[in-house]
């Protein structure tokens, strides 16, 4: 019997576009349609010496299409892109003449979020300088070092982080460097200045890559490095989070994220310029201000990094002050573009905040290579990366998961060939990316002045001999369908039980129990015990458990996990993103947890009590039940007299 018309013309159709969805075509077609216009707009640069991104500045200021449309969105404000335009010449001819900044001269930039940021940001650039974005969290001896890394003359500062230059030491180690805050005076009389355009040549730049600006790696293993950004990285970051996300005329980005870090500076501010839309700008993060923000801006899509949409799905409620609706879903915002959202949340953001669709990426600052997810419905959920066969085609030689070896934190080598070997799909590795052998300094540039650490990260004779691969440090698994997940970072995992356990994996695991609000997992070293036991910092909802909640606790990672990988410790934390739990970027940081352990640190209930009457913020996995981890039960552990 024939099937009727109207019943097989949706099936069709449905069939088609699940299809379409599992071999990832449209998509394949997008990241190549991205990759190629980068590439052209790179070539046409080097062609005409315009890769500086100040000319697509200028290019946009002077057209009939964008001189009138809003570029920047700061705190009430509003900027053309011929406003800025105007002030970023001024700026730029103030620095020269003040300070005599020559071409390729490196200039410090420490500073909040502000209109004031990317106007000297592009200053810089019109006059063929290179900024070095500095945190603004830093302070004394980091704040120093990644200074003197910059080999600047001059440190642009804002007034709202001046304070952080009181510590004489750090201006004393740093004799030879000019210190300016940029207070409303200062910033009046590089206004009145005229909007002199410099010269050409001053902003010649003869390769790819070529110095665009330094910004620093979050130094969770030591002190920040300065990473070489290039031109052709700024361009192909812009670029493709540009064309990937459709970014138009009628698109309004909202971010808080951080700008001396690449996610908002390269795939947000760049790609607002390249994609002629407009970019809205908070000072920094909160959960307060987030909502408000984006309302008041009508942005059409927001940035988020690490765990900054698990801070906004923790905060309660916004109502409306006067008819008390629930403005969760009051905005404008139809995508969330970044990195770091944990599958656990995934669908949670998408319907209490109606997002559409959701847009992860996977890269670093120095790396050469990244990964794009773009997801609007259920399939690629919780993804970092996607590709079909047509971009494994074009470009899956370019990177390789490679097993690792877990007893020295680097890839495995074969004990005859001494090379590598890629892991199956489904199985989790280690991300290289490919480096042209004869000249490793076209796609990545390393760490400025530092080749100890920008040889570090790469590898050679990997499959053959000779060849060359950037290492991510981090483990990612790709299954048979083209789609790449985050596993963890090298480092990260610990061993335990003779097994390694993925601190990424089992975060998400308990963060799927209601009373969990963040869980940052990371493995603690025992007396008598060999490896690292699990240990959770967990936020939970309410604050303090009772009974019944921990028994809960325990009875959802017995059931969600392998008795190995099971925290077999709690540590209780006030709120999200506390201390020095986060970098800027809301990243979590696990090295000042580690080295706290889980020794109880016990607060005596009246002042004669003895600890063990007191309360403490440790817990440990008991049979069925999380119970408190008190100073006996830690001697009991340092006597050999509990084994785990």
């Amino acid at each position: 019997m024939p099937v009727p018309l109207p019943i097989l013309i949706p099936a069709a159709a449905a069939s088609l576009a699940y299809l379409n969805a599992k071999s990832s075509f449209w998509y394949d077609l997008a990241l190549v349609k991205s990759l190629v216009k980068a590439s052209l707009r790179v070539r046409h640069g080097l062609n005409h010496d315009t890769i500086n991104l100040f000319y697509a500045l200028e290019s946009a200021a002077l057209s009939r299409r964008l001189a009138n449309k809003p570029f920047l969105i700061f705190e009430g404000k509003t900027y053309t892109y011929a406003q800025t335009y105007d002030r970023v010449l001024r700026y730029g001819h103030w620095i020269r003449k003040r300070f005599g900044v020559k071409p390729q001269e490196i200039v410090a930039m420490d500073f909040e979020n502000s209109d004031t940021f990317i106007f000297v940001w592009f200053a810089l650039w019109s006059i063929g300088a290179k900024p070095a974005f500095i945190n603004y969290n830093l302070t004394g001896k980091p704040l120093a070092h990644c200074i003197k890394a910059a080999t600047t003359r001059l440190c642009l500062i804002d007034p709202a982080v001046a304070s952080n230059f009181e510590d004489e030491s750090v201006k004393q180690s740093l004799p030879n460097v000019e210190f300016v805050v940029f207070t409303p005076e200062v910033e009046a009389e590089a206004l009145a200045t005229a909007p002199e355009r410099a010269f050409n040549t001053d902003r010649s730049d003869g390769t790819m890559a070529s110095m665009a600006m330094l910004i620093y790696t979050s130094g969770t293993t030591g002190l920040p490095k300065p990473a070489v950004v290039s031109w052709a990285k700024c361009i192909y970051g812009g670029t493709m989070a540009a064309t990937l996300l459709n970014r138009g005329d009628s698109d309004i980005m909202y971010t808080c994220m951080p700008l001396y870090h690449s996610s908002a500076a390269l795939l947000s501010v760049c790609a607002t310029l390249l994609s002629g839309s407009t970019q809205a700008l908070g000072r920094k993060f909160s959960t307060k201000r987030f909502w408000d923000e984006c309302r008041a801006s009508k942005a059409t899509s927001i940035q988020y990094v690490g765990e900054t949409l698990r801070y906004l799905l923790a905060a309660p409620p916004q109502l409306d002050p006067v008819t008390g609706e629930n403005l969760d879903r009051k905005h404008h915002v139809r995508l969330a573009f970044g990195n770091g959202l944990r599958p656990d949340i995934w669908d949670r953001v998408k319907e209490r905040f109606g997002i559409e669709t959701i847009a992860e990426f996977y890269a670093a600052t120095e790396s050469p290579g990244a990964a794009w997810n773009v997801s609007s419905n259920d399939y690629a959920r919780g993804a970092i990366g996607r590709s079909g066969w047509l971009h494994l085609l074009l470009s899956g030689s370019s990177s390789a998961l490679v097993e690792v070896d877990w007893a020295t934190d680097s890839p495995w080598r074969d004990p005859v060939t001494g090379f590598c070997r890629r892991v199956k799909p489904g199985q989790p590795g280690e991300m290289l990316y490919r480096l042209p052998a004869d000249d490793i300094g076209q796609r990545f540039q390393g760490y400025f002045n530092n080749p100890g650490a920008s040889d570090a990260k790469i590898l050679r004779g990997v499959f053959r001999p000779g060849d060359a691969w950037f290492r991510s440090g981090d483990v990612l698994r790709r299954d048979a369908d083209g789609l790449t997940y985050f596993s963890d970072r090298i480092g990260d995992t610990f061993r335990w039980k003779s097994e390694n356990v993925s601190t990424a994996e089992v975060s998400q695991a308990m963060g799927l129990h209601p009373a969990v609000r963040e869980a940052n997992v990371y493995g603690v070293e025992l007396p008598h015990h060999d490896g690292r036991a699990g240990c959770a910092a967990v936020c939970l909802d309410p604050p303090v458990p009772d009974e019944a909640t921990l028994r809960s606790l325990a009875a959802h990672v017995n059931a969600s996990l392998p008795r190995y990988a099971r925290p077999l410790f709690l540590r209780l934390v006030k709120d999200v993103g506390v201390g020095s739990q986060t970098t800027g970027t809301n990243k979590q940081q696990k090295q000042s947890l580690r080295a706290q352990g889980v020794k109880p640190r016990t607060k005596a209930s009246g002042g004669e009590g003895s600890s063990e009457e007191g309360e403490t913020d440790v817990y440990w996995l008991r049979g069925d039940s999380y119970v408190p981890f008190r100073e006996k039960d830690w001697r009991e552990l340092e006597g050999g007299r509990v084994k785990l």
